[in-house]
């Protein structure tokens, strides 16, 4: 076959150009310069708002609405004037709702337009629903992390209210946790009501629709709260809302009941899979926000009670030292006070005063591994008996490494006896390499000792004691903290 028979054939430029508009469907204008409808070819389906019988000898402003009619002179006068393709988008009403429309309008040599309308609504209406759940994500996100920063649970309670009232369209919206040892219903959160009548409110949980919703653990929907079959316990402040349409969500959590969500609307809701699967998602998000709650408390209950008992434990390690040592008995107690004073007054944070309350009552817990007749020894000791009396830091420091909580009050016990200028002992610290919290301890230490009877001599006046420590700032004692310990024991 030669090419003239093969062109002879083919349809002409024009059939080519309808059949293609008569397959997608998309409207067909074209314009003179003015704007007047010279020519047009609709395609299947395509939405025109006016007959297309209408269209000739018209001027498209004045076919279609002023707004969409001002679009079109503009979108003419840009062709003309830049001899450029102009896109616009615009609206318009159809049976069915709202259309919505992209034109394309292309220049031509001899001053004409074409113009191509395309039905673009479902591709619209696809982006409305595709950037609506990806702000219901971004939003359940932000709940997520609400949740695992053991974020308060009323911070998370008002997050999961907002976030339903706005994505479900609803008017009011309420979460009542469960006290199954009351067997009560206790309101946690409401939004969106006019009075605060349900706040600190208690229901029974076998009663209502709410207690329906958590017994039988289903959700629980009703159509009409103003009809006389609705039947709830507080009925005259629910009528007092002129409520309508009720959903009951339970709340359960590893198959435990946890409470109810309740949302509230004043007319009829128009509930949807979509509508109902969002509403179903949230109540699974704030039953894991009480799981959560409910675990962090718990857990911090039970730390709580394990501090307890690690610092009753310390104690009695402190009084069983103090009924082998009569002699420094009640000083514990005295210098742990006085540590914890001096420590305040210089800006210790409120969570480094634990682990210097817990090393200042352990300071002398060394002294176990003493010899009796070293420890009590009414007179000086030799220099054999001195060095095993220094000691007591590092043996200290072994009874408690072991034992990993006390390990942040591990300071005191082991470094109480270094010195300023580096003369002390276990390990010769100096300066700012002895802990602070072994430095704060040296002054009442030495002064509440120097301040005591002794067998081997009498307690020193509190002026000489006060003498003592100032003569011995920068060799002994941190010469920055004397000025806060003289100015503390004058008060």
């Amino acid at each position: 076959m030669n090419s003239k028979m093969s062109q002879q054939n083919l349809p002409d430029a024009f059939q080519q150009l309808e059949a293609i508009f008569q397959a997608y469907g998309d409207l067909l204008l074209v314009l003179s310069g003015d704007g007047t409808i010279q020519y047009y070819r609709a395609g299947d389906g395509a939405q025109s708002y006016l007959e297309p019988s209408q269209f000739p000898g018209q001027k498209i402003q004045e076919v279609y609405p002023y707004k969409v009619g001002r679009k079109y002179a503009n979108a003419i006068f840009n062709v003309r004037t830049h001899k450029k393709i102009v896109t616009m988008e615009y609206s318009l009403p159809v049976s069915s709702g709202e259309g919505r429309y992209e034109a394309r309008l292309i220049p031509l040599a001899n001053r004409q337009i074409i113009v191509c309308v395309r039905d673009i609504t479902g591709h619209k209406q696809s982006e409305l629903v595709l950037e609506r759940q990806l702000k219901q994500l971004a939003a359940l996100r932000a709940i997520d992390l609400s949740i695992t920063s053991n974020a308060k649970l009323s911070t998370t309670f008002s997050a999961i209210l907002d976030f339903i009232r706005a994505q479900l369209n609803i008017d009011a919206a309420s979460i009542w946790l469960l006290n199954s040892h009351d067997h009560l219903l206790e309101h946690a959160a409401g939004a969106g009501f006019y009075t605060a009548a349900l706040a600190h409110t208690h229901l029974p949980a076998d009663e209502g629709y709410a207690g329906m919703a958590v017994s039988e653990n289903r959700l629980i929907h009703v159509s009409n709260l103003q009809s006389g079959e609705a039947d709830f316990p507080l009925s005259p402040y629910l009528r007092m809302e002129n409520f309508m349409d009720y959903y009951a969500v339970p709340l359960f959590a590893k198959g435990k009941p946890l409470g109810v969500m309740e949302i509230f609307h004043r007319s009829a809701l128009s509930a949807n899979a979509e509508w109902l699967s969002l509403l179903e998602t949230i109540a699974g998000q704030a039953a894991a926000a009480i799981d959560s709650a409910i675990m962090f408390k718990e857990l911090q209950r039970t730390n709580t009670e394990l501090k307890h008992a690690y610092d009753k434990t310390i104690e009695g390690w402190s009084r069983a030292l103090s009924l082998r040592d009569r002699e420094t008995e009640g000083h514990t107690r005295r210098v742990t006070e006085m540590t914890m004073k001096l420590a305040r007054r210089i800006g210790i944070t409120s969570s480094e005063l634990i682990h210097i309350q817990r090393g200042s009552t352990l300071h002398d817990i060394g002294k176990a591994g003493i010899p009796d007749g070293i420890l009590f020894k009414p007179g000086p000791l030799t220099d054999d008996e001195w060095k095993i009396m220094r000691r007591h830091p590092s043996i200290a420091a072994d009874l408690l490494k072991p034992i990993s909580y006390l390990a942040p009050a591990m300071h005191i016990p082991h470094s109480h006896h270094e010195k300023w200028d580096g003369t002390g002992y276990p390990d010769r610290l100096a300066g700012e390499a002895i802990p602070l919290a072994a430095r704060i301890f040296a002054f009442a230490d030495v002064y509440d000792s120097l301040m005591s009877d002794r067998p081997y001599r009498p307690a020193w006046p509190k002026a000489s004691a006060l003498e003592y420590i100032h003569n011995n700032s920068g060799t002994h004692f941190d010469p920055n903290i004397i000025p806060e310990f003289e100015s503390m024991i004058a008060e």
